[in-house]
């Protein structure tokens, strides 16, 4: 049986670990990225039960250097790449008017720049395996907030940055999609929901609703929920579908 591979940053937590844990049972080498090795190893952990082998690689993506390292290491261990998955990057939702530059440059070296790179480096293997890339946006992308900034500005670019790799990906043979979730349920949502409900002095399970209510959701989403579409972006069921933004958020955005 073909050995495949993927790659998944962010892997250590959230999204991006769901992600690593659903893709163990349709890949047969996973590579995991992030900055914190403890983490990482519970995910591989998870991953080899689920049968799948595991390369954990602790690096930081906004390095310039660690994306070439990457794939290195990828390639080193299993000669090829099938897919990439670009989670890693967490953007501070605070005000335009209160971001510094560095918080802005922070913010774009690793949530946008890493996945670029990373992308660049992986790309001549992505074509020999015609393999898949998946990034990750945000709701944000199209409704950008005042009050969360640079979540709104970077997720648009990375949404366009998928759309151009996936127009060289047409003639090379690499579909790229972009995944866009809604509200879901994370370590990183419960603490924004606890800074809520404190601001607001009411309980968690206050905010919660009264979150739901504002946006209009009748609940979060769930970050399996998530891996399970990411899984079919890169899947070979969807190999003809490339250049597509797939929102997936409870029906949060009703704009056509």
């Amino acid at each position: 049986m073909k050995k495949t591979v993927a790659i998944v940053t962010g892997a250590s937590q959230g999204i991006g670990r769901a992600t690593a844990m659903r893709l163990a049972r349709d890949f047969s080498a996973l590579v995991l990225v992030a900055r914190n090795r403890t983490k990482l190893e519970e995910t591989a952990s998870a991953v080899r039960e689920a049968g799948a082998e595991a390369l954990v690689i602790d690096l930081d993506l906004s390095d310039p250097s660690a994306a070439a390292a990457v794939v290195e290491q990828t390639l080193s261990a299993f000669e090829r790449i099938d897919a990439l998955v670009n989670i890693a990057g967490a953007v501070p939702g605070l005000d335009v008017f209160q971001m510094t530059d560095e918080q802005w440059h922070s913010g774009l070296e690793l949530k946008l720049h890493g996945a670029r790179r990373l992308t660049v480096h992986a790309w001549d293997a992505l074509k020999a395996s015609q393999g898949a890339v998946a990034f990750m946006s945000g709701n944000a992308a199209v409704t950008p907030k005042a009050a969360a900034a640079a979540v709104g500005a970077i997720n648009a670019c990375i949404e366009a940055l998928a759309k151009a790799f996936a127009d060289r990906g047409i003639s090379d043979g690499v579909q790229v999609n972009c995944v866009s979730p809604g509200a879901i349920m994370t370590d990183r949502r419960t603490a924004m929901l606890k800074g809520a409900a404190e601001a607001k002095k009411v309980d968690i399970e206050e905010a919660k609703q009264g979150f739901l209510r504002q946006v209009g959701i009748a609940r979060f989403g769930a970050a399996e929920e998530v891996a399970d579409l990411i899984a079919f972006a890169v899947s070979p069921q969807a190999h003809w579908m490339t250049g597509t933004v797939l929102r997936m958020d409870g029906g949060e955005i009703r704009s056509v």
